[in-house]
């Protein structure tokens, strides 16, 4: 059976994530970015994020060989996140070093300044593993992606709480305490 890629897509699609931008230097004058909501946490040693880009964007041949940042999207950055999608339509505010060289954007509510690490093959896009120098952590909401629209938590949101106690030393298995009745 083939598979429709448009239909796999929207099925995809049904996984909400959040949304990044992945900025790095460009070769002409202005940095260069991609958004990007294929990205996740690797590992903590060494500490590793990966990032999924299209092997068409100018960003994806850059990465390979120059440090590169992973700018976490607030709700309020919608505009941005089409920006580099391919609808430019703003000035951008750029932090000339976002902690490994490369730059980052103003106002995100994350920073993750990478190294490259690895790249491995992924059909018709290039997974790259960073390795994190630096990141910082800045107060707000996040911008979410589902079903091929951008959202946002809203303030009605009631987060479950969460018990970290695997990440202890005594590797205790996690079950979120909202579950525990």
């Amino acid at each position: 059976m083939a598979i429709d890629p448009r239909e796999l897509r929207r099925c995809l699609g049904h996984f909400a994530t959040g949304v990044t931008v992945v900025t790095c230097e460009g070769n002409e004058v202005e940095p260069h970015g991609a958004t990007v909501n294929a990205f996740t946490a690797v590992s903590l040693d060494p500490p590793l994020v990966l990032v999924s880009l299209d092997r068409r964007s100018r960003v994806c041949g850059l990465v390979e060989q120059r440090p590169f940042t992973v700018n976490v999207l607030e709700a309020g950055q919608r505009d941005l996140a089409l920006h580099f999608a391919g609808s430019p339509n703003q000035d951008v505010d750029w932090i000339a070093d976002g902690g490994s060289g490369a730059p980052a954007l103003d106002g995100a509510l994350a920073h993750i300044a990478c190294i490259p690490w690895r790249h491995h093959d992924g059909g018709d896009h290039v997974l790259y593993l960073g390795q994190i120098e630096a990141f910082r952590i800045h107060e707000g909401r996040p911008l979410l992606f589902h079903a091929g629209k951008f959202h946002h938590l809203g303030d009605g949101h009631d987060p479950l709480p969460w018990d970290d106690s695997a990440d202890s030393p005594q590797g205790q298995t996690w079950i979120p305490q909202g579950l525990l009745r």
